[in-house]
């Protein structure tokens, strides 16, 4: 395996950390002051100016939809492993992705419609996604169910003539709260009777279909997470083309696999970045800090929380790098395992640096003068977004179960030759 940067992506590289400098970092306070000033207005969902006067430079800079797979669409699309450095420098800020089109959940939703909607779909939402006149929203997650299992999934999609006929109710909708939000990719069960993993379905909702109820924001951690937002929508009798229906009837489990894979690798790069970010941030205010007569830094403990800091952050890049590489080079569902395992690296590593740059900022750690707090929430739903670590330690388990059964049945079978 080579991991080595091309000299393209080097450049990129050092684009995208400039625009960072210049243009990223000196507006992190605008952007939340903005967002504060529109909350006291009533409405957080209003789209920040400083966001939207990003992005024509952006795209200017040549950084605009960076994390596209090659297609007629993106004919210079770059691979995951080259994405991978690149994604992983977004995340060093939270609102950073949406700057160059590379935020979720529409990175995941442009791939969706890429792999398996039909042109006519393309042309109506991925180009207008692609330029950024549009967003969406991806609605899987049930309050009614244990979700994390996604047969249990209870929303209905029953056809009617023409067209198929929606009704369910999803929360942790993201990205449902931006008024720019257009259509929905929507799962949910159009055959009960099915094999239980043919019982689902996708299909494209657009946001201002009769029947469509955005009920309430839901918070984490006490943030809102405005302007993104993340919403329980009600699907009441909600009437679509049958030509809206992605891929199938019964498709919908494939086309999860598809589009949550490279949605959980892009999860773990920006991870990388915070947690590079928190570490950089830690080791500043160790250094400025003097405590019972000498600097912070100075003291043992927070030599071993940097060096484990240090190590963590390398060995999840390796991971995440290899799983990038697989899903480049043999397909994501080969990659399974190495996705599930820095699923579950990634967050964990992120939370417990985190916590340690909180504990090294005092009191500041947890207010909102430094983004540690908001860094740490996001990091910990990470846990649970795109599968619990519960459920991906299982199929780690199982496929290293199933390697050695498929062994230890190739031993016994195997003709017994010493002594021929």
């Amino acid at each position: 395996m080579n991991f080595d940067y091309t000299d393209k992506v080097k450049g990129m590289q050092a684009r995208l950390l400039a625009f960072m400098d210049e243009h990223i970092y000196p507006n992190e306070q605008r952007f939340y002051q903005e967002i504060a000033h529109n909350r006291s207005k009533g409405n957080a969902w209003v789209p920040t100016q400083i966001v939207e006067e990003l992005k024509p430079k952006a795209k200017a800079a040549g950084l605009w939809n960076l994390f596209l797979p090659h297609s007629p669409r993106a004919p210079e699309g770059l691979s995951n492993l080259e994405y991978a450095p690149l994604c992983e420098i977004m995340g060093r800020v939270p609102f950073a992705a949406e700057i160059f089109n590379c935020s979720a959940p529409d990175t995941g939703n442009m791939e969706t419609f890429e792999r398996y909607a039909s042109e006519s779909l393309k042309d109506q939402w991925l180009e207008p996604l692609l330029r950024g006149d549009i967003r969406s929203a991806f609605l899987m997650t049930e309050p009614e169910v244990a979700s994390s299992d996604a047969t249990n999934i209870q929303c209905r999609i029953e056809r009617d003539g023409d067209h198929y006929v929606i009704n369910g109710r999803k929360w942790w909708s993201s990205g449902a709260g931006d008024p720019r939000c257009a259509l929905y990719i929507v799962m949910g069960k159009t055959d009960p009777e099915a094999p239980r993993h043919s019982q689902q379905s996708m299909i494209i909702v657009p946001s201002n279909s009769p029947g469509v109820n955005v009920v309430r924001p839901l918070t984490v951690f006490g943030y809102d997470d405005a302007p993104h937002g993340h919403m329980e929508v009600v699907l009441k009798n909600v009437r679509v083309p049958v030509g809206n229906l992605l891929l199938g009837e019964g498709r919908g489990f494939e086309i999860a696999q598809g589009r949550l894979g490279p949605g959980r690798i892009h999860h773990c790069m920006r991870t990388i970045g915070a947690a590079e970010r928190a570490l950089e941030l830690m080791c500043k205010r160790l250094n400025s800090r003097v405590a019972f007569g000498k600097p912070v830094s100075a003291q043992g403990v927070w030599h071993e929380r940097i060096a484990d800091a240090r190590i963590m952050i390398e060995q999840s890049r390796l991971l995440t790098l290899k799983a990038a590489y697989m899903m480049d080079t043999v397909g994501n569902k080969i990659a399974r395992a190495e996705i599930a395992m820095i699923k579950v690296i990634a967050p964990n590593m992120a939370t417990q640096i985190i916590d340690w740059a909180i504990q090294a900022h005092g009191a500041a750690g947890v207010s909102g003068d430094f983004p540690l707090a908001y860094s740490y929430a996001h990091q910990r739903t990470l846990r649970l977004a795109d599968g619990p670590d519960e459920v991906h330690r299982n199929a780690i388990a199982k496929l290293e179960l199933a390697r050695h059964i498929a062994s230890a049945t190739q031993e016994v079978e195997m003709p017994v030759t010493r002594g021929c």
